[in-house]
């Protein structure tokens, strides 16, 4: 079912001094940024072999990112991996006692179809698939 682990998600308070840092460890000054409005975040994804790092800022007290700072501290936030058909996935998901967050896929970064699943069901991580 899993292709591969997409990206990692970070939370942070100030996305622009993350990018700072995520250039020095990268070593690359070249990352992707965009607005996702129906999460109301602020998202910068670097490259990073056949993964990539995804920091993510609210914008609002609203946003889920937001909300995820106020009770834990910066870092890792959840763990994307892509699969082939997201429907079929989160179909077989819920089928075998899984506790979804998002029983159909909604529109994240980049346009890709992504779900959640919620913590409960996976030891404690966030998990997002994600369809290209």
């Amino acid at each position: 079912m899993l292709k591969k682990v997409h990206h990692i998600g970070i939370a942070v308070k100030d996305i622009k001094a993350a990018a700072e840092k995520y250039v020095a460890i990268t070593g690359s000054s070249d990352y992707e940024t965009e607005y996702v409005a129906e999460q109301d975040v602020d998202v910068a994804m670097f490259e990073v072999g056949e993964t990539r790092v995804e920091l993510l800022q609210g914008r609002t007290e609203n946003s889920p990112i937001s909300k995820f700072l106020e009770k834990n501290r910066e870092g890792l936030h959840h763990i994307a991996y892509e699969v082939e058909d997201i429907e079929k996935s989160l179909s077989d998901l819920k089928e075998q006692g899984f506790i979804l967050i998002d029983e159909k896929p909604r529109i994240g970064a980049g346009g890709m179809k992504i779900a959640f699943i919620h913590p409960k069901s996976t030891n404690g991580v966030l998990t997002e698939l994600s369809q290209i």
